[in-house]
């Protein structure tokens, strides 16, 4: 078990505040929006993990700061995401990128995502959350996988397949398409579109719902709701990430 207090100020890019068993994780850097990197990665893999094991979470509501929620987007003129590693280098990240998903579907009671602004990289973790909100300058795009020279193969070659549809994600993977708010409406992939500064208090209007069901109904409900992806996460992970590797070590 892992106790609030014992994570709440651990991670340098995730903020934490829980009231009436309802917590809020803020990814950032430095107080602005979040830039991902080594630190950011690291930290969700274990942040996801220390939230899961703390019983006193009984809804999660997963959100940004600043103009985006996870960027910088890679493109082509600035060159790959990450260089080619030594089979140790990537034996790290890639232990690192097996877990970090895993460990948020472990996560067993909802999620809500507040999607602020932009998620160019990593995406995928907003719309893997139960309920998704959208301010209206969200975006959606995976800049950094195939645009930036590497295997979609850490995850969202599972995600985003189940979410929007076989030939939607392969040519949101294989293009590096960003999508708008609306489009991202239209694809299943977000529920509801705010204006940023109503898009927290929604959140915490939806979690205040949530929470008037009896604690296992929420729990278990999560659980039966999120095992098709994890089913097939547990199936492709491990193969994504080794074919992912393979392309990547030099």
């Amino acid at each position: 078990m892992a106790a609030f207090d014992e994570y709440k100020d651990k991670f340098q890019t995730v903020r934490f505040r829980r009231e009436d068993g309802i917590l809020e994780m803020t990814v950032h850097t430095n107080g602005d929006s979040l830039r991902w990197g080594p630190t950011a990665h690291a930290d969700l893999e274990q942040a996801f993990l220390d939230v899961s094991r703390d019983a006193e979470n009984q809804v999660v509501i997963l959100t940004g700061t600043g103009e985006e929620f996870a960027g910088p987007a890679v493109t082509p003129s600035n060159g790959r995401a990450v260089p080619k590693l030594t089979p140790e280098q990537w034996g790290k990240l890639g232990w690192e990128s097996k877990r970090f998903l895993v460990n948020l579907l472990a996560i067993e009671v909802p999620m809500i995502a507040a999607v602020n602004g932009p998620a160019l990289r990593h995406p995928e973790l907003p719309v893997m959350c139960d309920i998704v909100l959208a301010a209206e300058q969200a975006a959606f795009q995976d800049s950094a996988h195939f645009p930036g020279g590497l295997v979609p193969g850490d995850g969202v070659h599972v995600v985003f397949p189940l979410l929007m549809g076989t030939n939607r994600a392969r040519y949101f993977l294989l293009t590096g398409q960003k999508l708008s708010a609306a489009e991202a409406l239209q694809f299943g992939l977000v529920n509801e579109i705010q204006p940023r500064e109503q898009l927290l208090p929604r959140a915490w209007e939806l979690a205040r719902q949530l929470m008037q069901q009896p604690a296992l109904n929420r729990r278990y409900t999560r659980i039966l709701l999120t095992e098709p992806l994890r089913r097939q996460m547990s199936d492709l992970l491990g193969y994504g990430l080794a074919l992912e590797g393979l392309a990547i070590v030099q």
